[in-house]
């Protein structure tokens, strides 16, 4: 009995978790693309999600990387031309706009919920075969990823980790959690039961608005460099932060530099905001900051300063 019982309840788990991914895979299946694009590098191909119902589509930007549009085919046969509306290589994402739209989009969710062991599932078209499914969890949070544009160097932030299968031409497919809501952008193959995925939160939210409005990210310079270093104890006990951001360089002439920002000392908030590392910081450094009065606070030599600095628009 115990075997029969035990089988049950597998058989109605396995059950339970198939109606997950194939309401999903029918939720989001229809909003994703097949990209082919050519480059002076040659051609390439990915996949891309519908996000509004005006032919909007976000994917990543190393995707249409020297392109300035391309072609997007749909699981019902719908195929449509699109051009670049704007890329940012620093978030490794790109809005694209459809000539003829014709699917229903997607429903952004907020990756900054998300927990690890979540059920998440990747819908892409990995090798050309569109229209692919594959389940996981979410294996990690908070990961970091180097991108590059230029001589610029900036970490992705929050980055997704997750065990669903990723293969070449799954970058800028949907990432979407249990209720068919996308919560991140698949990016990276990062090794062998490994993916990474740009999550969907406020940052990328303000990203993606940038790139719809502008065809471009502005960024805010603050004009220094720290290392995250751990609070005396009883900070820690006081304020429920563990980790503040050491200042190891001050740009000359820099807002922070201006606004009296000294080497040794450690960020603890900026904008009424706990930073405690270099990702703190960096997601403050978006357009609305640029000439905006920011209020930093340190801890000096044991005692907590105030300061304010104006971030001036980070050019390249």
């Amino acid at each position: 009995m115990d075997i029969e019982h035990t089988e049950r309840a597998e058989d109605a788990a396995l059950d339970a978790y198939s109606r997950v991914v194939t309401g999903v895979a029918a939720r989001v299946l229809p909003s994703v693309a097949a990209l082919s694009v050519r480059t002076p590098r040659g051609a390439g191909a990915g996949s891309a999600v519908t996000i509004d119902a005006e032919g909007l589509l976000l994917t990543s930007a190393h995707v249409v990387q020297g392109a300035a549009g391309g072609s997007a085919a749909f699981g019902d046969g719908t195929e449509t031309r699109f051009r670049v509306v704007g890329a940012d290589p620093l978030s490794d994402l790109a809005v694209l706009r459809a000539e003829e739209p014709a699917v229903p989009p997607v429903e952004l969710g907020d990756a900054d919920g998300l927990r690890i062991g979540q059920l998440v599932v990747a819908v892409g078209n990995p090798m050309g075969l569109a229209g692919s499914v594959t389940a996981g969890v979410v294996s990690g949070l908070g990961r970091s990823l180097p991108a590059r544009d230029g001589r610029l160097v900036r970490l992705i932030e929050d980055v997704i980790q997750t065990d669903a299968a990723l293969n070449p031409g799954n970058s800028g497919g949907a990432l979407a959690d249990s209720t068919g809501r996308v919560v991140g952008v698949n990016t990276a193959v990062a090794g062998y039961g490994l993916g990474l995925a740009v999550p969907i939160n406020a940052t990328t939210r303000q990203i993606i608005a940038d790139l719809t409005a502008t065809g471009r990210v502005r960024r805010a310079w603050l004009g220094v460099a720290g290392v995250p270093v751990p609070l005396p104890p009883e900070l820690t006990e006081r304020t429920g932060q563990r980790r503040g951001l050491r200042v190891v360089e001050v740009v000359p002439g820099s807002p922070a530099g201006l606004a009296g920002i000294y080497l040794g000392d450690i960020i603890v908030s900026a904008g009424g905001r706990p930073v405690q590392d270099g990702q703190g910081l960096q997601r403050l450094m978006l357009g609305p900051a640029i000439g905006t009065r920011l209020a930093v606070t340190v801890l000096r030599k044991g005692a907590f300063v105030d300061v304010v600095a104006v971030p001036t628009e980070l050019t390249r």
